[in-house]
Parts: structure tokens; C-alpha cells; sequence
């Protein structure tokens, strides 16, 4: 019970400090926060101007974590983000000058801008959490999370991301357009100027340090997880694979980070046992970007979404 309050004030406080900032999104929050204590990666998918970037920076901004941004843009290169060496000649020897990679919570922005052998490099470091440079490998630590944003609707000079970095990704939000109270608040507080405002502008201070985490992290992995939920995790996987509008299912990793999310977000929600809606909850943002639409559902406008419900609906759900 003690460990379940812990997790409870932590979320509540997340809550808080974004909540200066942010109107809404409490369930996007929610699933960030899931995605932190099981070591996950986020991809935020969303329209310019919905605040994808500015949910991300307020979220690091509770955290006691290094946080680092990328510009993604098409110029870019791999070593803009891994970093390089470069000779120095007062010690006659090649130095490491690290790239923006090397941080705790990484904002990848509009990742879809830059071309794949960009985008790549973020591969070995989102799966492992390290990267390696000129055949020397360099830890990163077990705090580093990716969250990167992209423009669904915009397709002119942008790449589009390859399917095993995808599968890297835990969560696939998608951030759509408030609702008219939450529209209207967002006036009250922010149409005050016409450019961005800043983080540090509305007080937002650290409330969850590396020592909260690794305790989070290790209440999350306790949570319950019954034999009969993980037999349902593995039906909805792999009934991904034998859908007629789904040409390449899920992957068996995709099982894996299934069942790690529902624990964390059980303990966000705060119990210690994972039920059957948790799952459901989770399934589609797990497995929409990990499943390719055959040709005949993408001109049917069938989408992943549609056809991932139709699965959870199918399915029967344990007892």
C-alpha cells in the first residue's frame, strides 16, 4: 500500500506541474509517465500547433533529468546527433566531442525531417542505451528515453520512418485537437503573445529525481501480471499476424513491451495487479505503428487503428 501512495504522489505532482502549463492531456501524461518507469520510447504524432512540443518540454521540466533536443532537419547527419572525434593537436590525440544524444530525456523533433541513415542512428541507443562511435561503444544510462514528434499531414521533404526503428518506439500517441472548454482555456492562458512561451515562465520545478525512478521502476515490475492476461497479451499479438487487412503483425517484442506497460500503467492508475482494460487500453498506441496494412485496406481506408479494434473486440477477455 505504501509503494502505490509513493507512485500516486508522484503522478499527482507530474500532474501538477504540467497541469501550469498544459490544459488537458492528463491521460497523454499518464502513458508518458508508464513509458518513464518501464524504460520506453515515445513517438507523439499530431498537427503543428497542438503542443506536442511543448508537452515534452514541460514534461522534463519535472524531472530532475538531463534533458537535450534535436532539430531534426534534412541536412542533418549521424554524427550531428552521435557526436565525432576530432584530433587535438595540443594532446596529439582524438577527442570525443559528444553529440546531443548524450542526455537523459532526448526531444526528438520532427524526426520525420531527416533522411533514414539520420534517423538510424537513433537505433542502437533507443534498444540498447548506448551508442557506438568510430568502434567505441559509450553507455548512456538507464534514464535515457527518446520522445520524438512528428507531422502526420505534411509529406513534402519529409522521410518516413523505417519500420524497425518504430518497433523501438513502446507508444504511438496521437495528439489531436482539444476540446471547446479546453480550447478556450488555452486562449485564456496563452493568447496573451504570439510566440511560444517559455517553460521557465510559469514555475515549474523538479518532482521526480533519478532515486524516485528507480524506485518506481521498481514497484512497476512488480506489479501482478496473471498467467490468464499474459495468454491474452500473446492472443492479441498474434492475431495480429492472420488479420486479412494486416499484411506483417507484431513482432514478439511487442508481446514483451506489452506486458511491461500494463504494469506501469497499473501502478499509475494505482493498483498492484494488472486487469483486463488495462490492456485493452493499451493495445492500439502499443501496436499501431508495429503492424503494415495491406495494400487493398490502405484503398478501402481501412486504418491500423480500425483493424486493432476489431481484433480486441474479437478476442475473448479472461476472467
Amino acid at each position: 500500500m505504501e509503494e502505490l501512495q509513493f507512485i500516486n504522489a508522484i503522478v499527482k505532482a507530474v500532474r501538477e506541474e504540467i497541469g501550469r502549463v498544459i490544459v488537458g492531456g492528463d491521460e497523454t501524461i499518464d502513458l508518458m509517465l508508464a513509458s518513464l518507469m518501464c524504460g520506453g520510447h515515445i513517438l507523439l504524432e499530431g498537427v503543428p500547433g497542438t503542443g506536442k512540443t511543448f508537452l515534452v518540454q514541460s514534461f522534463a521540466a519535472c524531472l530532475s533529468l538531463q534533458f537535450g533536443r534535436i532539430q531534426f532537419t534534412p541536412d542533418m547527419m549521424p554524427g550531428d546527433v552521435l557526436g565525432t572525434n576530432l584530433f587535438d593537436f595540443r594532446t596529439n590525440s582524438f577527442v570525443l566531442t559528444k553529440g546531443p544524444i548524450f542526455t537523459q530525456i532526448l526531444l526528438a523533433d520532427e524526426i520525420n525531417r531527416t533522411p533514414p541513415k539520420t534517423q538510424s542512428a537513433l537505433l542502437q541507443a533507443m534498444n540498447e542505451r548506448q551508442v557506438s562511435i568510430d568502434r567505441q561503444t559509450y553507455d548512456l544510462g538507464d534514464e535515457f528515453m527518446v520522445v520524438a514528434t512528428q507531422n502526420p499531414i505534411e509529406q513534402h521533404g519529409t522521410y518516413p520512418l523505417p519500420e524497425a526503428q518504430l518497433d523501438r518506439f513502446l507508444f504511438k500517441l496521437s495528439i489531436g485537437y482539444p476540446s471547446i472548454e479546453d480550447e478556450r482555456e488555452i486562449v485564456i492562458r496563452h493568447g496573451s503573445r504570439a510566440s511560444m512561451p517559455k517553460i521557465s515562465d510559469f514555475g515549474v520545478s523538479p518532482v521526480l529525481g533519478m532515486e524516485h525512478l528507480a524506485a518506481a521502476r521498481g514497484i512497476s515490475a512488480r506489479v501482478q501480471l496473471s498467467e490468464a492476461l499474459i495468454n491474452y497479451i500473446v492472443d492479441i499479438v498474434r492475431a495480429t499476424r492472420v488479420h486479412h487487412a494486416i499484411e506483417n503483425g507484431a513482432s514478439p517484442r511487442a508481446a514483451n513491451m506489452m506486458a511491461s506497460a500494463a504494469r506501469a500503467y497499473a501502478a499509475v492508475c494505482g493498483r498492484d495487479f494488472v486487469i483486463p482494460d488495462d490492456i485493452k487500453h493499451l493495445a492500439i498506441p502499443i501496436l499501431r505503428h508495429r503492424i503494415v496494412m495491406t495494400a487493398a485496406s490502405d484503398i478501402e481506408g481501412v486504418t491500423s487503428d480500425q483493424a486493432l479494434r476489431t481484433i480486441i473486440d474479437q478476442i475473448e477477455v479472461p476472467r
